[in-house]
């Protein structure tokens, strides 16, 4: 079993927030405070000299439009967005992933928030899974994963450690 720490490890001499509700009726007001690290660096287990995360984008091979629409994108994403780095169009399953893919990779939390958000609204009929980059690429693919789309099931021998 995963044992979690507090997330509030160093906020615990911190005067309580207010419980003032903002003019939505809604949210909470919240006091201004010291900007986070997170906006600039990635938070720590993740390692950032190479980038920090990655995205990588599945398609069905056997749907003509799917194929089309992945290629259209892996494209866009080269045209639009020529900082990040970007793989190659696999026609066939590599790695840990069980379907064709490609992959994006990000070197900071802008980059980050900026591909999450514009996947959400281009991505179209492909799934992406989103994963840090630690000392644990296991617990990269699982545990740290997070999925746009369909989720599908990867294949972890490759990613487990002798």
């Amino acid at each position: 079993m995963v044992e979690y720490k507090s997330p509030l490890i160093g906020y615990e001499n911190a005067e309580p927030l207010p419980t003032t509700v903002n003019k939505d009726g809604k949210s909470l007001y919240n006091p201004p405070g010291p900007r986070s690290a997170a906006y600039e660096e990635f938070p720590n287990p993740i390692i950032s000299s190479n980038n920090g995360f990655d995205f990588h984008i599945y398609y069905l091979p056997n749907s003509p439009d799917d194929a089309k629409y992945a290629a259209e994108l892996h494209e866009r994403i080269r045209r639009e967005f020529p900082e990040l780095r970007i793989y190659r169009f696999w026609d066939k399953p590599v790695g840990p992933h069980p379907v064709p893919m490609f992959e994006v990779n990000v070197f900071n939390p802008h980059q980050t928030g900026m591909l999450f958000s514009w996947l959400v609204v281009n991505r179209g009929p492909c799934s992406v899974l989103i994963h840090p980059n630690t000392s644990d690429p296991l617990r990269d693919h699982t545990e740290l994963a997070t999925w746009m789309g369909k989720p599908y099931p990867l294949n972890l021998r490759p990613l487990m450690r002798e």
